[in-house]
């Protein structure tokens, strides 16, 4: 796989570069900032780019300004966004912006060496994978969407599960649970949801984006987020 990385830190930079060769990935640039990132990015096909949050200047924004821009620039580019906090609005922007394949994910998960490398696997296969922490944050805001009123507690966590990337698969075994029950509180979801079956296959994670980013309803049952880990 083909990767950039944009991270101001050397000691990450250079071990997500060692990190990424040795499981066989090409790494065709690693930038301390935003400087050159467009036109990099324009002349390297990459498949996959990973920008931290806060870069130089300002080391506020620069990162999701750079994810954004690229956004538009390149739609279906798979973006990996590392985050030494949870940046809450910084997600919900990147999810509002849709687009390819996204990753939101704390530094701390790099650690796990066998994980971090599986969520870069899926991101750049289209999977969107967001981390647990930032998942239960962001459903424990309040939410303005009414549908979200329609899910039983059990669907709630599902649907956390599943806006972690989480496969069915795993879900089920996280949950102690069938497939088959997990396909049906799924289906469930998405009736309650108004999401319809369509071509593209993406209701798992339109479902997701509905749940995180519409504001000011529903608060999910304290703990229930914690399932994922």
């Amino acid at each position: 796989m083909r990767i950039l990385i944009c991270e101001d830190s050397v000691l990450l930079r250079e071990g997500l570069v060692r990190l990424l060769e040795d499981a066989g990935h090409q790494v065709v640039a690693a930038l301390p900032d935003t400087e050159g990132l467009t036109e990099a990015v324009a002349d390297a096909a990459l498949e996959l780019c990973i920008l931290d949050v806060r870069l130089p200047p300002t080391f506020t924004d620069e990162g999701i300004r750079a994810a954004l821009a690229l956004r538009v620039t390149d739609p279906q580019l798979p973006l990996l966004v590392l985050s030494q906090y949870v940046e809450e609005r910084y997600a919900s922007d990147l999810i509002a912006a849709q687009g390819g394949p996204l990753g939101y994910l704390l530094k701390d998960r790099v650690a796990d060496v066998t994980e971090f490398l599986e969520s870069v696997t899926r991101i750049s296969e289209g999977a969107t994978v967001l981390d647990p922490e930032v998942v239960a944050q962001l459903l424990t805001r309040r939410h303005r969407d009414d549908r979200m009123l329609r899910l039983t507690e059990r669907e709630r966590t599902v649907l956390a599960l599943i806006a972690e990337g989480k496969s069915n698969q795993a879900i089920a075994g996280l949950l102690f649970l069938s497939e088959a029950s997990i396909e049906k509180h799924i289906t469930s979801i998405f009736q309650k949801l108004g999401l319809e079956q369509d071509e593209s296959g993406n209701r798992r994670v339109l479902a997701a984006l509905a749940h995180i980013e519409n504001l000011g309803g529903a608060t999910p049952p304290a703990g229930q987020t914690g399932a994922a880990r």
